[in-house]
């Protein structure tokens, strides 16, 4: 890599990553808060991705979200959403209203590498082409018990739910789960409702 990739890290604890980052070729901007993070973007047109807390001062996670999904200059910047709460509804509360990833506290740092290199990946491919041709993905591949499912996770249903909505077993819920995350190439939920998502597999 000729060029470090430049990440701006929005936390009002980031000492940990801002010190290990650099070991793995990222050139690490830091910010306290919202505000700090969105004149760093104002300023700037360096940053590749942004890895976004969800609770600090002044303006949060969420609100420095939908300011960046907002503006013109940062609207397609890859951004990955640090939490301390394990929730589904917020994972696609906040994958609904613009963000690339979102990964759980406390995590692993090779997690959270994998997680990055994936989504600028993805964030490369989706600059040079849309989602069409060999890219696209149809609403074909999944049955209709499997879009049905989907509808229901990206709207933040637990398996549980789902399965009494249905008249079926939980276990039948985790079967049409594992056969989607099989077709749409992803390893959870999360990931699963992005991509749909990405790829209008749902509204």
């Amino acid at each position: 890599m000729s060029e470090l990739t430049s990440v701006l890290l929005v936390d009002d604890n980031s000492k940990y990553l801002k010190d290990a980052l650099p070991f793995y070729g990222y050139e690490v901007t830091a910010a306290g808060d919202g505000v700090q993070a969105l004149k760093a973007l104002s300023k700037s047109n360096k940053f590749d991705i942004v890895l976004l807390d969800d609770i600090m001062p002044n303006m949060d996670g969420w609100e420095t979200l939908k300011a960046i999904r907002s503006s013109e200059k940062t609207k397609d910047l890859p951004v990955i959403m640090l939490s301390s709460v394990s929730d589904d509804r917020k994972m696609i509360f906040g994958l609904k209203i613009g963000a690339d990833d979102y990964i759980v506290k406390p995590f692993i740092l090779p997690n959270l590498l994998a997680r990055m290199e994936a989504v600028l990946r993805r964030s490369k491919r989706n600059a040079k082409t849309a989602w069409t041709g060999e890219n696209a993905l149809s609403a074909d591949i999944l049955t209709s018990k499997e879009k049905e499912v989907l509808q229901m996770i990206s709207k933040g249903a637990s398996n549980k739910q789902i399965a009494d909505k249905m008249f079926v077993k939980e276990v039948t819920i985790k079967t049409h789960l594992n056969s989607i995350y099989k077709k749409l190439k992803v390893e959870n939920r999360t990931q699963a409702v992005l991509v749909a998502m990405q790829t209008d597999l749902v509204k």
